[in-house]
């Protein structure tokens, strides 16, 4: 990058976070209405400047939940994603209409394979359907933004005819889309060049940009673009979206800040809420971040090397290149037990980004930290996270966990006894397994019906100690639905049926709204 005078005011780069839409695109990660809008409220802390909430048409529920956000979140455009057509254009109107500043974000690919085997159309047929769109949504609202879907496989005369037309028709944000992920960053760099060089009326809007990881090359990418005169760039917390993923976005943010020598360009997010704002999105989705995830991973800041402890010990800067409280980290232990009252739990849980909790849900949360207080000796963050992805994003339970018994051992039968609250009635019977997780599953299957597919299972400790929690994540597989599951608790067969019995909670839900 070109390195520019420090003392120079730098132009900003807009933020369009797209975790509630493409994020949500990841398999297994889909989201509720609840967990959507406490996600958003959590991205105005972020101030990102777009969030995209949804794409109004796909579903009835998706609908609801952009017009839930475009209703009741201010702080932020909010936008909502348009095929090129009348009907899906009108619908996203109809979702964001009381948003501030709504935003109609519609697309259609440019490229020749897609012309050829996707949309069966030639170019001037794209060219004057792209135009008639954007010209229609401009008939709502002056914030509309066009993307030229494939971009990077697309003949680059034919996107500057395209862009210059949708810029004629109204639309005020152009995105450069590296749909597959297929660009390297001196390439995209130079395309982007092209594009602000090529298109007459390029000063009248903005030029995004939208990349994927499939070669991991989504951050670098991105930069790359800001570098060449892109000025928005659309990402997800913990790059979480389609196939890899997108532009982490605070892998990107962070990149911008620790090499402000070497930038002219800032932007306006609140760094100090990312990593609530990264634990969040794990804990509704139930996608872990991995342990050497950038800015995030739990070993982002972790030093095992004796040389690096030393070097770290007598300064800090010999190993980080970024401060860790920069992003919202406590390097501290949480000292919460069972003797912390509810005002202390209230502060802690507001440090960590859940500042807009009901009395009620305060009150559920602080039942179940002082239960698992009692148990283990020191409350750690992750405890509390665990509490309230269990108490507080939650869904209607079709089936409730009453009570487990399990015996196993090498000169026994594993069986596992389950008594479940099923639509309000009590259930329970006794099966034998290959193990008493095994058998747990079976007679929890057995009690509720279900013909689910069990395709994932992961365990792992939430902290250290023989003490800690036990945390258990299953993907199941049910009616053309992946969906997943959550349990936490001292005891790792309670945990896992916990996990499992969430997860067909999930797909009922699903199933009812379907």
């Amino acid at each position: 990058m070109t390195q520019v005078n420090n003392k120079a005011e730098k132009e900003k780069v807009f933020i369009f976070d797209t975790t509630l839409r493409d994020g949500e695109q990841s398999p297994g990660a889909s989201m509720n209405m609840q967990e959507k809008f406490r996600l958003a409220q959590q991205l105005i802390k972020l101030q990102v400047d777009v969030i995209e909430a949804g794409f109004p048409i796909a579903s009835v529920g998706d609908f609801d939940c952009v017009k839930n956000i475009a209703d009741h979140i201010k702080g932020a455009q909010i936008a909502g994603l348009a095929r090129a057509n009348v009907k899906d254009i009108d619908t996203a109107w109809e979702a964001l209409k009381k948003g501030e500043n709504p935003r109609i974000h519609t697309f259609l690919a440019t490229s020749d394979i897609h012309l050829k085997y996707k949309l069966k159309m030639n170019r001037d047929q794209v060219l004057d359907l792209a135009t008639s769109s954007v010209r229609h949504a401009a008939k709502y609202t002056s914030n509309v933004e066009f993307s030229a879907e494939d971009a990077t496989r697309s003949d680059l005369d034919f996107v500057c005819r395209v862009f210059e037309a949708v810029i004629d028709a109204g639309a005020t944000t152009l995105n450069f889309p590296d749909t597959t992920g297929y660009a390297l960053p001196d390439e995209f760099a130079g395309q982007i060049r092209y594009v602000m060089e090529n298109v007459r009326n390029i000063d009248k809007a903005i030029l995004s940009v939208h990349c994927h990881n499939d070669l991991g090359l989504a951050v670098a990418n991105s930069l790359a673009a800001i570098n060449a005169g892109a000025r928005q760039v659309e990402c997800t917390i913990n790059g979480i979206g389609e196939r890899a993923g997108n532009t982490a976005m605070e892998e990107f943010v962070m990149a911008l800040r620790t090499r402000a020598d070497q930038v002219n360009v800032r932007t306006d997010i609140v760094t100090e809420h990312i990593l609530a704002s990264s634990r969040m999105v794990s804990s509704i989705t139930g996608m872990v971040v991995q342990p050497n995830k950038a800015i995030v991973g739990s070993n982002a800041f972790a030093h095992e090397s004796g040389i690096h402890q030393d070097g770290v010990l007598k300064e800090r800067t010999t190993y980080e290149i970024m401060n860790p409280c920069d992003i919202g980290l406590n390097k501290g232990n949480l000292v919460l037990g069972k003797h912390s009252g509810r005002h202390a739990l209230k502060d802690r849980l507001k440090s960590l980004g859940y500042d807009s909790l009901t009395d009620d849900e305060l009150n559920r949360v602080f039942l179940r930290f002082k239960e698992l207080a009692d148990v283990k000796k020191e409350m750690f963050d992750e405890d509390l996270e665990a509490i309230l992805l269990d108490e507080v994003v939650s869904i209607p339970e079709t089936y409730q966990l009453l009570s487990l018994g399990a015996m196993s051992g090498n000169q026994t039968m594993p069986t596992a006894a389950v008594k479940l609250l099923v639509d309000g009635k009590e259930v329970k019977d006794a099966v034998i397994g290959v193990g008493p997780i095994d058998s747990a599953f079976r007679t929890i299957a057995k009690l509720t019906g279900t013909t689910s597919k069990l395709l994932y299972f992961a365990v792992s400790s939430i902290t250290g100690g023989t003490d800690a929690q036990g945390e258990v994540l299953v993907r199941v597989e049910g009616d053309g639905k992946i969906v997943v599951g959550q349990g936490v608790d001292p005891d790792i067969i309670t945990a896992a049926a916990k996990a499992y019995l969430k997860a067909l909670n999930r797909l009922v839900y699903l199933k009812q709204k379907k």
